[in-house]
């Protein structure tokens, strides 16, 4: 039995886990095998059976608008319908994890997410660790939204609306008896994914298949692996089975926005309206989130910061870290407050925060940016090296709160050269450039 992960930890699985089928469209046998991955890896199709091909991360970047399913890549080097396997996993809350196929498309199953996300409850969901079992610095990346914003495509249209949590409200209309107007309502969590959406099963149309078979698409499909309805409205063509819920058709569109929504690369916090969506349109609107929310990550506090670097009372000069990603950007904060020890001799009577100690600040969030690229902190000491370009634009009192924004500018081996500024509500205070070493402790 897996622990109970942390708060804000990123998420990972326990152990690798496989399932095998037949591809849904182009027809071909793969098996599938979910891997764990380490913290900042984030999710990634690797193709086994290419060898020389680097991982394909799961991004909008990669994302390309074809028929009938959610490609990644081009060419014969494509990962193909990976919609309902990052169903499973986004709903999951994964953040990093390495999926392996030894062939160009996941096993479709019985067309649904189900098998997909049960696989990776049974390998165990737990916080991602760095290299050697440490705890990683990263924590999970999330998009929220400050205003509205809606996209129209052709026939469909999406709202997006700021929210503590991914919500869907997804509507469908088809001329057919057993489908018509349906929607559906659901808070996008592990446990209601499961309940309400997991099993729902794709679906076609009888009239569909001749021209989908000559464009080369469901070579898989089967009445066995999808629900079939026949185009004259008598019905279902079946194996015997019958709907798992009678609006199950509009439960399967909402697994397949939550799977492509996963294309943010991060876990969306908005409440999304979509009429009619399909997976063309649902990319479109993860493209225009992305230009439009905010990332954010979860916080690293006192106690994190502590067990990074060394300096302790009254010497430590930064509060939290509000984002970090390794090797390239970190920011973080100071409060500064009429109780620090430099108040007493520093300008009595008129209190302004020394300038070299806003530097030293400064380079104590760089530290836990250069921490933060290696997989054992604990281990390390940082050194600064150099500072250049030192300016200080406005003095800093006694209840401003310090805001340091440090990107990576060269990273060479143990040698990180940083350009770093300092804010008060906004305004640059001061800023720096930066040289410094890693050295073991």
């Amino acid at each position: 039995m897996s622990a109970t992960p942390q708060p804000c930890a990123r998420l990972t699985i326990a152990s690798a886990v496989s399932l095998e089928g037949i591809g849904l469209h182009l027809g071909k046998a793969c098996r599938l095998t979910f891997r764990p991955a380490r913290a900042g890896d984030g999710i990634a199709f690797i193709r086994a059976d290419r060898p020389s091909q680097r991982p394909m991360r799961a991004s909008i970047e990669n994302a390309r608008e074809v028929a009938r399913r959610t490609q990644l890549g081009d060419g014969d080097d494509a990962v193909h319908t990976v919609e309902h396997v990052l169903a499973a996993v986004a709903a999951a809350e994964i953040d990093d994890l390495r999926i392996e196929l030894d062939g160009p498309e996941p096993p479709v199953l019985d067309g649904s997410a189900g098998p997909f996300f049960r696989a990776l409850q049974n390998a165990g969901i737990v916080a991602a660790n760095g290299a050697n079992g440490t705890a990683a610095l990263l924590r999970p990346t999330v998009l929220s939204l400050q205003e509205p914003l809606r996209i129209d495509d052709g026939d469909s249209w999406y709202e997006a609306h700021p929210s503590g949590n991914l919500a869907l409200d997804i509507t469908i209309d088809f001329p057919h008896p057993m489908i018509g107007t349906q929607r559906c309502l659901v808070d996008v969590k592990p446990d209601s994914f499961a309940r309400d959406l997991a099993d729902a099963r794709t679906f076609g149309f009888t009239d569909e298949l001749e021209s989908l078979r000559e464009a080369g698409l469901i070579k898989g499909g089967s009445i066995e692996n999808a629900i079939v309805l026949d185009s004259n409205g008598d019905g279902m063509v079946t194996g015997g089975s019958e709907l798992r819920w009678p609006d199950e058709f509009v439960r399967h569109k909402a697994l397949d926005c939550v799977g492509d929504l996963a294309l943010a690369g991060a876990r969306i916090r908005a409440r999304i309206v979509a009429h009619r969506p399909s997976h063309r349109g649902t990319i479109k609107l993860v493209r225009e989130l992305l230009r439009q929310a905010t990332k954010e990550t979860c916080v690293l506090g006192i106690e994190d910061i502590m067990k990074v670097i060394p300096h302790r009372y009254p010497f430590l000069l930064v509060d939290r870290i509000l984002e970090l990603e390794p090797g390239k950007r970190v920011v973080g904060i100071k409060n500064v407050t009429i109780n620090e020890p430099f108040f007493a001799g520093h300008f009595p009577g008129h209190p302004i925060m020394p300038g070299v100690l806003i530097i030293e600040a400064m380079a104590q969030v760089g530290g836990m940016l250069l921490m933060g690229s290696i997989d054992v902190p604990e281990s390390k000491v940082v050194y600064f090296i150099s500072l250049d370009n030192v300016k200080w634009r406005k003095p800093v009192k006694p209840g401003d709160q310090l805001r340091f924004e440090l990107d990576v500018v060269q990273l060479r081996g143990v040698v990180c050269k940083m350009r770093g500024i300092a804010k008060v509500e906004g305004e640059v205070v001061a800023e720096a450039d930066m040289a410094a070493m890693l050295r073991d402790r």
